[in-house]
């Protein structure tokens, strides 16, 4: 054809019926091309509405700010002397019927001895020390010591993602050292708190437990099915356990999927050991590099005296001091700073005198009105004990 064409003769009538064959299968051809690309941008576009990030609701923050009495104090520092009590209230009074049942199956002078050896190994926690975490009712001491407040932290730590517009309505979340669960119980408890300001689009949590000791996984999601399971609006979570001690990892044989999670948690477990936080360290940079998005985040919840023991230093009313200390902090793990909020119940970053705090928290803080009496049965406490903070959470990405 191209050769007819150059000697400047005319085609004849079938010639001219074989080009404009020719030209109708380019057509076809272009056409398809363009049908395949529109249809893959739909495809995308339609994939990317499934998973909408949760836009935050003017009237459901202000309840939040409203109900916590949350006070910025400055660009760090966030008070917090409020609950919401139609979520909290309801959580307590069922997890004490738990452990009400719990006990009721061992007999009372050796639930006292099992309860004593777990407590001494636990309250380790507030003196920035590590537990051993294995004796038999480790899991129902946190519960009765630590649950709650930790829920209070990780569902204001939610809340905190969420008003920055970073919440997407289906996320894959892997918590580390993950306890009974915390890091999802505060999620749900925030998602339930929502309910009435507006709709969730088929929310839905893919939640992947990495935990040393299978009593706490096995406690948390027995009561997760009591409880959690048993709303109205249940969340629609996805469950994975995986039992491993971070300090016998494998990067080559474990089981992580790759660049698949939206949120790296860990909470509570960074060590006061220098040896044995930097072996840790090396196991939770191997995972943000293989198993964390590239869009992903990591959220770290530290207890202030811990943070500050970590590299001796006095905790003071210093914010260029505090920076500095959540940057070297970052560094140690290979991340950049998204930002962080000390969370705190007094106002302070320095702490009260335990009879002014006392008295602080019986006029102010929210209090535990189920849990307080079995805390004082079991382990002859004599206050009222309430929902405190004194945690930094810090959002980060990896450098």
């Amino acid at each position: 054809m191209q050769e007819i064409q150059k000697s400047g003769a005319r085609f004849s009538w079938l010639e001219k019926l074989f080009r404009d064959k020719l030209q109708l299968e380019c057509y076809s051809q272009e056409y398809k091309r363009q049908t395949e690309t529109l249809n893959k941008q739909l495809t995308e576009a339609s994939q990317g509405k499934d998973n909408l990030i949760l836009i935050p609701d003017e009237e459901f923050v202000k309840y939040i700010y409203k109900v916590f009495n949350l006070i910025q104090h400055d660009e760090y520092k966030l008070q917090s002397t409020g609950i919401d009590e139609r979520i909290f209230n309801d959580l307590e009074s069922r997890l004490v019927e738990y452990l009400k049942e719990e006990f009721s199956k061992i007999p009372e002078k050796q639930l006292f001895i099992k309860l004593e050896d777990a407590l001494e190994d636990i309250n380790n926690l507030k003196f920035g020390q590590d537990p051993d975490y294995r004796f038999s009712l480790t899991p129902h001491v946190y519960f009765m010591k630590y649950f709650l407040e930790n829920v209070y932290c990780i569902y204001l730590a939610w809340f905190l993602i969420y008003q920055d517009a970073l919440l997407p309505s289906k996320v894959n979340i892997l918590d580390i050292a993950a306890g009974p669960g915390t890091v999802a119980y505060g999620l749900a408890l925030f998602l339930q708190s929502s309910s009435g300001f507006f709709h969730i689009p088929q929310m839905h949590i893919s939640y992947y437990s990495l935990e040393k000791q299978d009593a706490f996984q096995f406690r948390g999601l027995q009561f997760w099915r009591r409880y959690i399971e048993s709303r109205l609006t249940p969340v629609n979570a996805f469950f994975r356990f995986v039992t491993t001690d971070i300090f016998t990892w494998k990067t080559q044989s474990n089981n992580l999927p790759k660049d698949f999670f939206d949120f790296i948690v860990i909470s509570h477990c960074f060590f006061a050991d220098p040896a044995k936080r930097v072996e840790a360290n090396n196991t939770y940079k191997q995972i943000f590099a293989t198993s964390l998005k590239s869009s992903g985040y990591i959220l770290l919840i530290v207890q202030d005296k811990k943070l500050f023991k970590i590299y001796d230093v006095h905790q003071v009313e210093n914010r260029e001091q505090e920076k500095n200390v959540v940057d070297k902090f970052l560094a140690e793990l290979g991340l950049e700073l998204v930002w962080y909020r000390y969370l705190t119940s007094t106002g302070s970053r320095t702490s009260l005198p335990g009879a002014e705090f006392a008295k602080f928290a019986q006029d102010k803080l929210p209090k535990k009105l189920y849990m307080s009496p079995i805390l004082q049965h079991y382990f002859g406490q004599k206050h009222q004990s309430n929902y405190t903070l004194d945690d930094y959470v810090i959002l980060a990405k990896k450098s």
